[in-house]
């Protein structure tokens, strides 16, 4: 939780410090001491570390571990990298646990490899047999190798039928059959191909597809009898009417 809140603290400052742009309280009239004339047009700027108050220049109170940041609005200075500030009056290290590193941003910690993050310290990381470490911080921390699949907390081989292979997929199937054959429950059935047909490679359907002129009907690729008026539409396994014609029972006919 203290955690959280530090990173909640901190990305205020960052969307704060965006929103409003960084540049030193000025004034009129005699220079005070701890500041120095503008570059330019009139009046003063309070040097680093001091702020406008009245007509003079009054020095920030910087905790320790702390620079100053020169800006017109909070604190007007910040922790330096690797602490965190405590109530706005003082800087505390961040506690890194073991096995962890500093980020580099400063602001936080990270859990060096081949461990991950459990509440506010870094475990090590159980490799299951057939497993290698991943990159990624969330999930258990480890992959399985190719030809097996997570299950619990360990890596199964995966069944692929004959005449399939692996996909390598990260999610959905773990293996596919090769072209000619398609999926049927667990196995990899020949595909087998009616006359005037050819392989289709798509995922779904019965693994072909009617030449052009043909259509599918009960197995078999049924040659197509354009009536007048009619042409075969785009996929070349239907047929629609002429401009100005209109379907009815399997004629092309004037209409609306």
């Amino acid at each position: 939780m203290a955690r959280s809140l530090a990173r909640v603290s901190m990305l205020a400052s960052v969307l704060t410090a965006l929103a409003f742009p960084a540049f030193a309280q000025d004034g009129s009239g005699p220079i005070p001491d701890n500041a120095v004339a503008r570059s330019y047009g009139g009046g003063w700027v309070c040097e680093l570390g001091y702020r406008v108050e009245g007509a003079r220049c009054r020095a920030l109170d910087i905790p320790e571990n702390a620079y100053p940041t020169g800006r017109t609005y909070g604190a007007g200075w910040e922790c330096i990298r690797g602490y965190e500030d405590v109530s706005g009056t003082s800087c505390s290290p961040i506690p890194v646990p073991a096995n962890a590193f500093l980020r580099f941003s400063g602001y936080d910690w990270q859990c060096e490899r081949g461990y991950r993050e459990e509440r506010d310290a870094c475990v090590p990381i159980v490799l299951p047999d057939h497993a290698y470490l991943s990159d990624e911080r969330s999930g258990p921390g480890w992959t399985c190798d190719r030809g097996y699949a997570p299950f619990a907390d360990a890596c199964i081989p995966i069944a692929v039928p004959a005449n399939g292979y692996l996909t390598n997929a990260s999610y959905g199937a773990a293996w596919a059959c090769e072209r000619g054959f398609v999926r049927v429950e667990d196995r990899c059935d020949a595909i087998v191909l009616p006359e005037y047909a050819y392989l289709d490679p798509a995922s779904y359907g019965p693994g072909w597809r009617c030449e052009r002129g043909y259509a599918p009907q009960a197995g078999a690729c049924v040659e197509i009898v354009l009536p007048q008026n009619a042409y075969l539409d785009q996929s070349g396994n239907r047929w629609s009417c002429n401009r100005g014609f209109r379907r009815s029972e399997g004629r092309c006919i004037l209409g609306r």
